[in-house]
C-alpha cells in the first residue's frame, strides 16, 4: 500500500520539487570561478576535507550508502573525467560524488540558486561547486574554469536532469547539451547512477551508487552528433542501472492521476 504522504505529482519532467531559499539568486558580474592564491588553495583544501568527512558520515548514517565501481578507476588517474548522475538527493548529490570519485577531486556544475542558501551557499564554491553563469558574458570564464579543472585531471560532475526529485527511481530524459563538456575537452564520460533498495527495519531505503564507463565521443561524427551519441550511451547505461532500484520510497505520478483522471 502506498503512503500518500510520499507521492509527488508532476505536470512536466522539469517540475521543481526542491527549491532553495533564494531561487532567483544570480551571480555578480565579477564572479570568479577559480581563485589561484595560496590562501585560496589552502582554504579550499581545508573545506574540501571537511566536506569529505561530512560525506562519509552522511553516507553512512543517513543514506546507508554503498558504492559499486564497475571500472578500474585507478586507470584514469591521469585524465580528467566528466561524470553524469541522476539528481535524486538535495544534500547527498553535493557531497557523495567526492566519495564515488576519490582520489580525484570533484567539481560540480550547479545552479547559482544554490549559492543563495544561507551560510552553506557561500561555502559551496570552496567545496567544488561551479555555478552556471547568470548571463552570456560570463560563459567564457565559466567554460575556462571547467576546462582547467579537467586538465588538472579532476572530475567534473553534471546532473543533466537539472531538477532534484528526491528518491526518484526513474531516469528522466535529458538533452545532449551538457555532453559538450566531455566532447570539447576530449575526456571520457562516466555515469554515476543512484539506486534505492528496501531496508528490513526502516522505511528509509539503502542507497547504492554505481559508477560505470568510460564512454567516449565518436570523433568521426559532427560535434552535435557526438554529443547526442554520447548522451544516448550514458542514458542507456543509467536506465539499465536504475533497474537495481527495488523500492520507491517516494513515488512520482503524472498530475492527471491526482484527481483520479487517467493520464492521456
Amino acid at each position: 500500500m502506498t503512503d500518500t504522504n510520499r507521492v509527488r505529482y508532476y505536470k512536466t519532467l522539469h517540475d521543481d520539487f526542491v527549491e532553495s531559499s533564494d531561487q532567483a539568486y544570480t551571480l555578480p558580474e565579477d564572479y570568479v570561478w577559480i581563485r589561484e592564491s595560496k590562501g585560496a588553495r589552502f582554504v579550499r583544501r581545508i573545506l574540501y576535507a571537511v566536506g569529505y568527512l561530512f560525506a562519509l558520515l552522511y553516507g553512512k548514517l543517513v543514506l546507508h550508502l554503498k558504492i559499486v565501481r564497475t571500472v578500474d578507476w585507478k586507470g584514469y588517474r591521469n585524465t580528467g573525467a566528466v561524470v553524469y548522475g541522476n539528481h535524486t538527493q538535495p544534500i547527498g548529490d553535493v557531497f557523495v560524488p567526492a566519495l564515488v570519485c576519490t582520489p580525484k577531486w570533484c567539481y560540480t556544475i550547479a545552479s547559482p540558486a544554490n549559492l543563495g542558501i544561507p551560510v552553506i551557499g557561500a561555502l559551496l564554491p570552496w567545496m567544488g561547486a561551479l555555478p552556471i553563469p547568470s548571463d552570456f558574458q560570463q560563459m567564457k570564464k565559466f567554460l575556462a574554469a571547467v576546462r582547467q579543472r579537467l586538465r588538472e585531471n579532476n572530475c567534473v560532475i553534471v546532473y543533466p536532469e537539472q531538477h532534484v526529485w528526491p528518491y526518484c527511481t526513474q531516469i528522466r530524459p535529458y538533452p545532449a547539451t551538457s555532453f559538450d563538456y566531455a566532447v570539447k575537452n576530449e575526456v571520457p564520460a562516466f555515469c554515476m547512477t543512484t539506486t534505492y533498495q528496501r531496508r528490513r527495519f526502516s522505511k528509509k531505503p539503502r542507497t547504492t551508487v554505481y559508477l560505470d564507463g568510460p564512454f567516449y565521443a565518436d570523433t568521426s561524427l559532427t560535434p552535435q552528433a557526438q554529443k547526442e551519441a554520447l548522451r544516448d550511451q550514458v542514458y542507456a547505461c543509467m536506465q539499465k542501472r536504475s533497474e537495481q532500484s527495488t523500492y520507491a520510497y517516494v513515488e512520482y505520478r503524472p498530475a492527471a492521476e491526482e484527481n483520479g483522471t487517467p493520464n492521456k
